[in-house]
């Protein structure tokens, strides 16, 4: 039987990140991507790449879930870029709505181009009434220092520190991801259950940031838990995809490479 999977997400315009890199993640998984796009970045390159950010409208939002979950029966969904309070309202809304097995979170924050003010408001939505309904949230280190209020993380000790103050706020599972920006050789996620520290370690490569790295592990983590993996069992398969399509990266005219899902073999 084929697994499906909903996925809550921008569209990039480029291809590196957003909900094409979230589909391509599901279906080099074998699984059956569904998808809601919340709104449509494209990168500027007149302005230094920065990002032209255009939210959906809420109804056409909650029309695209309400089209999907009445076509599938879904009970897992991986959610990306949400954007605005408006759009975290009426997605929070529907996954209110009906029972998900999972609900796996990557807690994007921040757009540049938008408002400080509005990021703000969007920040606090979303910690507000998305993120307790989550099974996994993925933040990376600049959204772990956001979520849990503290000033500085510089090593893994501050990471788990942060995951504990995340965990607080009511996700099932914190997965805080260090990345490139944690110091040291090795790019260190640690995932939090709320009792038990698992700390997840490959060697970096390279030292710059690879565009959908983030997304991509959060959308094989949903992957695989529809396929029915524990979430240790699922972010450990996430990682190593991840780490995959790092080493086999495609470069482009943008200052940044975008990872490649379909280096990972199972």
């Amino acid at each position: 039987m084929t697994q499906l999977a909903l996925v809550i997400a921008g569209s990039e315009a480029t291809g590196g990140a957003g909900i094409q890199a979230d589909i391509r993640t599901y279906q080099q998984l074998g699984v059956y991507g569904v998808g809601t796009i919340t709104c449509i970045v494209s990168f500027d390159p007149k302005n230094d790449w920065a990002h032209r950010f255009v939210p959906v409208d809420p109804a056409v939002i909650a029309d695209q879930i309400e089209a999907a979950t009445a076509t599938h029966d879904l009970d897992v969904v991986k959610i990306g870029m949400l954007g605005t309070p408006a759009t975290i309202k009426v997605v929070s809304e529907a996954l209110r709505a009906q029972p998900w097995r999972h609900v796996v979170l990557d807690p994007v924050l921040i757009c540049k181009g938008q408002e400080p003010g509005a990021a703000l408001d969007t920040d606090t939505a979303l910690r507000e009434q998305v993120l307790p309904l989550a099974t996994v949230v993925t933040p990376n280190m600049f959204e772990a220092r956001t979520l849990s209020g503290m000033d500085e993380i510089a090593a893994v000790d501050d990471l788990v520190e942060a995951a504990r103050r995340i965990h607080a706020l009511g996700p099932r599972y914190v997965l805080a991801k260090g990345g490139v920006e944690l110091p040291g050789d090795d790019a260190v996620d640690v995932l939090f259950d709320g009792e038990e520290v698992t700390i997840l370690s490959e060697p970096k490569v390279g030292q710059e940031r690879v565009s959908g790295a983030g997304c991509t592990l959060a959308a094989a983590t949903a992957a695989e838990l529809a396929k029915g993996a524990s979430v240790p069992d699922a972010v450990r398969t996430a990682k190593a995809l991840v780490t995959a399509g790092i080493h086999a990266r495609v470069s482009a005219k943008t200052p940044f490479d975008s990872v490649w899902q379909g280096a990972y073999q199972s």
